[in-house]
């Protein structure tokens, strides 16, 4: 074809090169599309949507975690502190514990030795007594204005001994205030005898002759014994009836010495069993 410019090729080529540009074009031209997978990508985007959900609540259980954790901290902290101050106290305690533990066993020797101490004095304090014989039951001013020559008068008396050489005392006194006095009850007369024999005398006589009488009133006489003593001694009269019944011998004989009540108790139950056995 003609034309303004010539393309200064020979139609022949321009035929051929026509014949290969144009299976190209075509060849581009007819390949297929690519598929779209529109379904697939929804599921994707549901699976990313669950992972960001189930990555979101373990988030908000870690920061859950997380501030359990801070307050399991803080009170491990305030437990080791009270643990500390336990540990402390425990040390401070078993200090303490030694301690008493030291003087327990101090105060028992000492005890020990007050106990040794006591058993002294009241022995020492019954042999003072020992010349001692109180009288019960002789009515108030009876005696009148001396009261030693009263006794010296009374006593061979009431005991129908004869004494030899008279009677002599170093002090005889009431016990009690004369003014809480009732008729019935008289205070006691104490006397301390010069002589032991006469005291031991006196005494044994009361024991076999039971109670004196002086015009109508009934006279008792017994041993002067200190306070512990008599206390122990008490202990022993709720036996002396059945000891009586038994016809058991019963009494304190010197040199005596009374332990404890339950010593008593259980050598008088012995003694009765012996007796029922015999």
């Amino acid at each position: 074809m003609p034309s303004g410019k010539s393309s200064g090729k020979h139609p022949r080529q321009l035929l051929f090169s026509k014949a290969i540009v144009q299976p190209k074009t075509m060849a581009v031209q007819t390949a297929p599309p690519c598929p779209v997978s529109l379904p697939a990508e929804s599921h994707s985007m549901e699976a990313v949507d669950r992972i960001l959900q189930e990555i979101a609540v373990v988030g908000r259980r870690l920061e859950a975690m997380d501030s359990k954790i801070s307050d399991l901290t803080v009170a491990s902290t305030s437990i080791r502190a009270d643990i500390a101050v336990f540990r402390e106290t425990v040390t401070d305690l078993d200090r303490c514990r030694t301690t008493v533990e030291d003087q327990v066993a101090a105060l028992l020797d000492q005890e020990t030795e007050l106990r040794s101490l006591q058993a002294k004095v009241i022995y020492l304090e019954d042999r003072s007594r020992r010349d001692n014989v109180c009288l019960f039951g002789i009515p108030e001013h009876k005696e009148g204005s001396d009261i030693k020559t009263f006794l010296k008068n009374l006593l061979p008396e009431l005991t129908g001994l004869d004494f030899s050489p008279p009677l002599e005392f170093q002090r005889v006194y009431r016990i009690g205030p004369l003014h809480k006095v009732t008729p019935d009850k008289p205070c006691p007369i104490t006397t301390c005898f010069l002589r032991h024999e006469q005291a031991r005398q006196t005494i044994s006589a009361a024991k076999s002759q039971g109670l004196f009488s002086l015009e109508g009133h009934e006279i008792r006489v017994a041993a002067d014994f200190s306070r512990l003593t008599n206390e122990k001694r008490k202990a022993f009269l709720v036996l002396h009836p059945q000891l009586r019944n038994l016809d058991v011998k019963y009494g304190l004989f010197e040199p005596a010495r009374i332990s404890d009540i339950t010593a008593i108790l259980y050598s008088c139950a012995i003694v009765i069993l012996c007796a029922l056995f015999q």
